[in-house]
């Protein structure tokens, strides 16, 4: 063929290219059958007989964008033209592509995917969350491997499935929410107080006169018994003579009634009344004895004082019991009850522990500290414990009836929720919403949620949480379509 004869053909080829591209778009052709129809009038350009054109198959595929029936304009959501008509919507098969025709789906009858365990695969999804799957493994344009989303996972958004070779790498461990009393141990500082109940006061009910004071002198440890002071009062004289002169007259101790009483009132000890019933003669004076053993925290008597009725001479204390009074914060008063174990340890006593009960609550908060008083009984036999000591004090409290109880690292707390990964077994895990109860010696009650027996995520739970919320989000911003 000569050069203008070439020149002419190639003229002859792009003009019925132009033309078959007109035609094709004024009768919306896919882009693969305009190409084939531009092939074939190339090939009768140049005196070939093209081959017979196949007849075209029906779009297939998810839609990808629609398309303006006349002008170049394209929408990613359905939309009309200005004069009312709609988009035409243009499916993958549709899309112009330079990679392989995409084959059609397989049907129902073809083999399913499986993992090794048997689970079905229904589809691969991309990894880093976006909006894409495939239905046979592959690589995104990082090189990360899409993800498989088994049978069952599609329908929870929130249940995630990790393998058990990635459950042994990030460590995680599961146990069975039980039942048992929630114990906590609150902590507070105390001081070693007298026993209000066991301090005696020693004075006389009348007038008297103080002959002599026992050599005793305030701190010192007497016995019960032992004398305290000697004293001489008139008005006692004055009764013991009538008492006496009654027990003479032979009336008897029933006519001597009266006079016994005034003795008695008059604080005379039964030590002195069974003298003057035995020698029917009134002593010239008094000796009051120790009512309790104990320490004197005070003496007042002095040799040859004149003491008034009702005067304190000494004021005695048995130290055979004390109280530790604690201060308990007010928000833990209310795991506090009466009857908690406390176990006690002094400063001033390295390495000894007392152990006591809670005896009573005060119902008072200190407007200062924002405490209340708390008292707990302590047995002293040693007397080891002094008053105005520093006590640290540690109070048991709970124990009561059995709750559903977790550890306390299997429990999320975000500040608005708090969760508890259920282990579902063969590697499916679900965050359930639960509220807790009290917490105490590393567990946590559970008032709602779970029950005994479930099996809930102690270790590496904020991974699997985090995976959930991550596929939980995707699932709520990703508008629903078609999986391959």
């Amino acid at each position: 063929m000569s050069r203008f004869g070439s020149f002419l053909a190639l003229a002859v080829v792009a003009a019925g290219a132009g033309a078959g591209g007109y035609w094709a778009g004024q009768r919306d052709l896919s882009a693969p059958a305009a190409l084939q129809m531009i092939e074939a009038i190339a090939m009768r350009a140049f005196g070939a007989e093209p081959e017979a054109m196949p007849a075209a198959s029906a779009p297939y595929g998810p839609v990808i964008y629609y398309r303006h029936p006349d002008d170049p304009a394209y929408s990613t959501t359905p939309k009309k033209t200005d004069d009312g008509r709609d988009f035409v919507a243009v499916l993958a098969s549709e899309d112009v592509s330079f990679d392989r025709p995409v084959e059609a789906e397989p049907d129902e009858a073809a083999e399913v995917a499986t993992d090794g365990g048997g689970r079905r695969i229904l589809y691969y999804r991309n990894p880093m969350g976006l909006p894409d799957t495939s239905p046979t493994p592959k690589k995104d344009s990082m090189g990360m491997d899409y993800l498989p989303v088994y049978e069952g996972e599609d329908e929870d958004g929130s249940t995630v499935t990790v393998s058990p070779g990635k459950v042994q790498r990030t460590g995680v461990k599961t146990i069975l929410a039980t039942k048992g009393a929630i114990v906590r141990r609150v902590r507070i500082p105390g001081t070693v107080t007298l026993d209000e109940r066991r301090v005696s006061v020693i004075s006389t009910r009348t007038e008297a006169f103080i002959e002599e004071v026992a050599q005793v002198t305030t701190g010192s440890v007497i016995g019960e018994g032992e004398p305290l002071v000697r004293f001489y009062a008139k008005e006692i004289a004055a009764a013991g003579a009538l008492y006496a002169a009654d027990l003479k007259s032979g009336a008897g101790k029933i006519a001597a009634a009266g006079s016994l009483q005034r003795l008695t009132n008059l604080g005379v000890p039964a030590e002195a009344i069974a003298e003057i019933e035995k020698t029917n003669k009134v002593p010239i004076s008094v000796t009051l004895m120790a009512p309790r053993s104990g320490v004197v925290l005070e003496r007042m008597a002095v040799d040859g004082m004149m003491a008034e009725a009702g005067q304190t001479l000494f004021r005695i204390a048995d130290i055979s019991t004390v109280w530790i009074m604690a201060d308990v914060p007010e928000y833990d008063l209310r795991a506090v009850r009466v009857g908690d174990k406390a176990s006690v340890r002094v400063r001033g006593l390295p390495g000894k522990e007392f152990e006591g009960k809670v005896g009573l609550i005060y119902p008072e908060i200190q407007g200062q500290t924002r405490t209340a008083k708390v008292r707990i009984e302590l047995p002293n036999p040693d007397v080891l414990l002094l008053a105005n000591m520093y006590a640290e004090v540690e109070i048991a409290t709970g124990g009561g009836d059995p709750v559903v109880t977790v550890p306390d690292s299997a429990v999320i707390d975000t500040g608005d929720r708090q969760v508890v990964i259920i282990d579902r077994g063969e590697g499916s895990f679900e965050p359930r919403d639960v509220k807790i109860g009290a917490r105490g010696e590393g567990m946590t009650e559970i008032t709602e949620g779970i029950a005994e027996g479930d099996r809930v995520v102690v270790s590496a739970n904020f991974l699997i949480d985090a995976e959930s919320n991550l596929k939980a989000a995707l699932s709520a911003l990703t508008p629903s379509e078609p999986k391959p």
